[in-house]
């Protein structure tokens, strides 16, 4: 699972559990976390105190845009994270990364056009070398409902939800028959292009919200998630046969969120607790 943010009863709750974490240093920590003896802070504090929470990656930093003035800190931060990590030699058990949006690609079509935008393409370059450095994947969140919802025209229902019968997109040997599989290797294509061959990628969140749009249905969604689950151990056209951790967003339905109604609604269950869906996990 992935918490947003270091949650003691959360924490307290997941003690002993083996349930794998991601866990996040918020983006307001991010210029505090470029100082050494703040990063072994949080690390102690948020880590070693909880030697019995299964831990598998930290994410420094959610979404960052190369423009955000915060941006300068991730690296800082996540080499920061890393040493403290190290110091407890825990670091073949955590990996230190970031997570980011698909924004960041300048071109995702075809897949192996796929290339970071030359606004992020420098920060980039810095993430994927300490990534590189230190075996660490990179997380990204991935929504196909989102590239279908700003482009219905082009991509169709069934390409987004994982449900085409046969190939969608060829390109070059490879053929598409999902949305999720394209925007995945185009990521890939701009590691590639970017000294991160090496790289993998962590899905750190997909999802269909059932609620706010003509395309976000419960149908849709529970589609979605359902075909999600039963492809991803088949990797990727690119990357056959390697399964794709994948963490699927979100847990519950969040009321408070905003400004877009779809934001309140990409929850697996309802604030009660109730499962707004039949999802199988085998």
């Amino acid at each position: 699972m992935r918490i947003y943010g270091p949650n003691p009863a959360i924490l307290e709750a997941l003690r002993g559990s083996n349930i794998e974490l991601i866990l996040d240093v918020t983006n307001d920590k991010l210029q505090a976390l470029s100082d050494a003896a703040t990063a072994n802070d949080w690390v102690r504090q948020n880590v070693l105190n909880y030697p019995d929470v299964t831990y598998r990656y930290i994410a420094v930093g959610n979404e960052i845009k190369p423009n955000d003035g915060r941006a300068q800190y991730v690296v800082p931060a996540m080499q920061n994270i890393h040493n403290a990590i190290v110091s407890a030699n825990l670091q073949d058990q955590i990996k230190v990364s970031t997570s980011i949006d698909m924004s960041l690609l300048g071109n995702a079509y075809p897949p192996s056009a796929g290339s970071f935008s030359d606004s992020a393409s420098s920060y980039m370059a810095s993430v994927i070398s300490f990534l590189a450095n230190n075996g660490a994947p990179l997380l990204a969140n991935v929504y196909p409902y989102f590239s279908y919802i700003g482009n219905s025209q082009s991509i169709s229902l069934d390409y987004a939800l994982l449900r085409s019968p046969g190939v969608v997109v060829q390109d070059g040997e490879y053929g598409y028959q999902n949305l999720f599989d394209a925007i995945l290797d185009a990521l890939y294509s701009a590691l590639e292009k970017s000294g991160g061959s090496n790289v993998k990628v962590v899905v750190s969140e997909s999802g269909w919200p059932s609620e706010g749009h003509a395309a976000a249905t419960i149908d849709n969604a529970a589609t979605y998630y359902q075909n999600l689950i039963n492809h991803v151990n088949s990797g990727t056209p690119k990357r056959p046969g390697q399964a794709i951790q994948t963490h699927l967003f979100a847990m519950f339905d969040e009321n408070n969120k905003g400004p877009e109604e779809t934001e309140r609604h990409f929850g697996l269950f309802h604030p009660d607790k109730q499962p707004k869906y039949q999802i199988r996990f085998n």
